[in-house]
């Protein structure tokens, strides 16, 4: 099968009656509702229910400015109901507030950070190193750029790259607030960064954003089936980006936070035909396989080494995860 029949495949996909019917009791844009029939059978009303029920707010406690320990009896003294997230070694759920808890003295000092599981889980799988040079090609708000920095206990050459100026300042003002100092922010594109041989890079790719459903309804609507096309184009385009610049066997931890094929597994499947890289196998405490096919596309075979978390049945957002790494000359 050659590109294009793929791509027809991947983005032409007929919708069934039974998914417009889906589409229309619970507010989807029926090619979503007909991709998750497609891709999880009799559990698509899982999912579509679990959708319906808002995330519980979770922060990750920043580590380099406090104890886990401290803070969580800090936040449990004003009031708040807090219990740790088994499989993040920082991550909290927000039981019960008596007040915004974004509005603590303890957030103000920088000690923890508003964060959704699924997002934390991508630095820990990512690991980065104490003492390397690494790129986050999509940095704001800064909740990945700073937990990098946490994990390496500001150890680290960053450079966090922002597109949109207006969100930089939120980037840095987090940053700062963190007690963090071993970075660099540039605004720009990230295609075309002239940055060489960063050690890792970090691709918390832009998306439809359909994984964050529970959080933002309109997601549900606010992707025409066209604008599909588009953003695997430039995601596919940032992570190709990422590919050539990356030092021989170096990593690029790659994450859309997304339930679609089109920025996932079809993303991955098209950069490996460049050649020079591999998938490395993801340990994860949560988390499925990818998928090795969709709608009669067979995906490369290392592509079943990336994960894909599902709200219905890992309590997260939806997410995409995968790492590379290049070969060497």
């Amino acid at each position: 099968m050659n590109e294009s029949e793929k791509e027809n495949k991947i983005f032409n996909y007929e919708i069934s009656d039974e998914a417009k019917a889906l589409a229309e009791k619970y507010g989807y844009s029926d090619y979503i509702v007909e991709r998750y029939i497609k891709l999880l059978g009799e559990e698509v009303v899982d999912l579509l229910e679990i959708n319906d029920v808002p995330m519980p707010q979770t922060i990750r406690c920043n580590d380099f400015l406090i104890s886990c320990d401290e803070l969580e009896k800090r936040l449990k003294g004003k009031g708040f109901k807090i219990q740790k997230i088994p499989f993040l070694p920082h991550g909290y759920e927000i039981i019960e507030s008596p007040y915004n808890v974004g509005a603590t003295h303890e957030y103000l000092m920088g000690y923890y950070y508003l964060q959704d599981p699924g997002s934390m889980l991508v630095v820990y799988l990512m690991n980065p190193i104490k003492n390397s040079f690494i790129l986050d090609m999509a940095s704001a708000p800064g909740g990945k750029a700073s937990q990098i920095l946490q994990l390496t206990r500001d150890s680290v050459k960053l450079v966090s790259v922002e597109l949109k100026k207006e969100r930089i300042k939120a980037l840095r003002s987090n940053l700062q607030r963190m007690g963090f100092s071993s970075y660099v922010i540039l605004e720009g594109d990230a295609r075309k960064v002239s940055i060489k041989n960063p050690d890792m890079i970090l691709l918390d790719s832009p998306s439809s954003g359909e994984g964050i459903i529970r959080k933002d309804p309109k997601r549900k609507k606010s992707r025409q089936r066209r604008d599909m096309k588009k953003i695997h184009l430039l995601q596919y385009e940032l992570l190709s980006k990422a590919i050539d610049i990356v030092k021989p066997n170096g990593e690029i931890t790659y994450a859309a936070c997304t339930t679609a094929i089109e920025e996932g597994e079809y993303v991955i499947d098209k950069v490996l035909n460049k050649g020079k890289l591999d998938v490395i196998k993801i340990d994860s405490p949560i988390g499925d396989k990818a998928y090795e096919e969709f709608n009669g596309v067979r995906f490369d075979d290392r592509v079943k080494n990336c994960i894909r978390l599902w709200p219905h049945r890992h309590g997260t957002e939806g997410f995409f995860i995968c790492k590379l790494r290049k070969a060497e000359n």
